[in-house]
């Protein structure tokens, strides 16, 4: 398999690895014959992927705020990756609104510490550098964003990572020259991600199934609001591509790239919950929409991945009906006594990887 002989063996750096997609990341890089070192925070959430799939027993478990640059540096160039994914972020859009200046500080400062490092390491290393999708200056387009389009936010946490994306590029064109860099950089822009082991407060399947599993009513804020919906093993899918083709085309190098479903795989809240109903017992909803006066959130969000398709040969596999029902199957399986949760995630990584495979694509032959 391509992206098996591209990692085996290999020397990667995942930063937040106990986030959602940092376990999954970690997991299907472990799989691959990666050797794993993970550098995030201490505090967990509660339950927690990473514990519970005892993910610490396959990856070199460091903790280490990012926004600490002389540690980070000195991991960084004590071990030598050949790899670097950068997840580790603030990631929650009502928190921003809490706590700003830990938003920026972690979503920019942090991004500018892994340069930073990646600027002092004296060896090949490919990084992908992920932000949002909410990177964008989204003013509710119909149509999706394209790369090229304005960054920007009105919330903090959109904000930052517009902001983080103008850094690095700012550090591709002052010190990673395209043809003489050791150091290979792209950065990555995914639209929502769903998929089991997501415990993080104010999104929507964690709060769905934390509710119904105690036969309780979920509360929903914007039921109408669009997003692009896909499965989490879809932008790491795009991750691990991009950080392979970083090897193999020079043209790869400082470019952004989205990953997201198709245009069409736009659905409501109120259309995932719904088709999440389909796969569990005793759900119940409430629109609290008339009386939310929360922080402003967008309605309507799209990507447009046709640069991932034309030159990383990159599409999603999955689709709306299949993304709720695998993750349904993960949080079904989780509160079910005795379940090795490691190996239910294993064998949904087999699943996707299989079902790419059927799809033709290059990267899981």
């Amino acid at each position: 398999m391509i992206l098996e002989k591209k990692f085996k063996n290999k020397k990667v750096i995942v930063t937040g690895h106990t986030g959602f997609k940092g376990v999954w990341l970690s997991t299907w890089l472990n799989m691959l014959g990666a050797e794993v070192t993970g550098i995030s925070l201490d505090n967990l959430d509660e339950p927690s992927h990473f514990t519970i799939a005892k993910i610490g027993n396959y990856v070199n478990d460091l903790r280490e705020d990012i926004r600490n640059s002389k540690q980070l540096e000195k991991l960084i160039l004590d071990i030598e990756p050949d790899y670097i994914f950068h997840l580790a972020a603030q990631s929650i859009v009502r928190k921003s609104y809490d706590d700003p200046l830990c938003t920026w500080s972690t979503n920019v400062m942090g991004t500018i510490n892994v340069l930073e490092s990646l600027r002092k390491l004296s060896k090949k290393c490919n990084a992908v550098i992920i932000t949002s999708d909410k990177c964008y200056d989204n003013v509710e387009w119909v149509w999706g964003y394209k790369e090229t389009d304005a960054m920007g936010g009105p919330d903090p946490y959109s904000a930052s990572k517009g902001a983080a994306e103008l850094a690095i590029k700012s550090y591709i064109k002052s010190y990673f020259p395209r043809n003489s860099s050791s150091v290979r950089v792209a950065s990555s822009r995914a639209g929502n991600v769903i998929g089991g082991g997501d415990w993080a407060p104010d999104r929507i399947v964690p709060d769905c199934v934390r509710a119904w599993s105690k036969n309780n009513s979920v509360e929903l804020r914007k039921p109408n609001a669009t997003r692009p919906w896909q499965h989490v093993l879809e932008p790491l899918s795009g991750y691990l591509v991009l950080a392979t083709s970083l090897d193999d085309n020079l043209e790869i190098h400082g470019e952004s790239f989205n990953f997201g479903p198709p245009a069409q795989q736009n659905q409501s809240v109120l259309e995932l919950v719904s088709t999440m109903s389909e796969y569990w017992d005793q759900v119940k909803w409430t629109d609290i929409s008339d009386k939310e006066s929360g922080p402003y959130e967008s309605g309507l969000l799209k990507l447009n991945c046709d640069k991932a398709l034309s030159l990383l040969n990159w599409t999603a596999v999955m689709g709306f009906n299949d993304t709720v029902r695998m993750t349904a199957e993960w949080y079904r399986s989780y509160y079910k006594d005795d379940t090795d949760m490691m190996e239910v995630t294993k064998t949904q990584i087999q699943s996707y990887v299989l079902a790419a495979k059927d799809s033709g694509l290059d990267w899981a032959q």
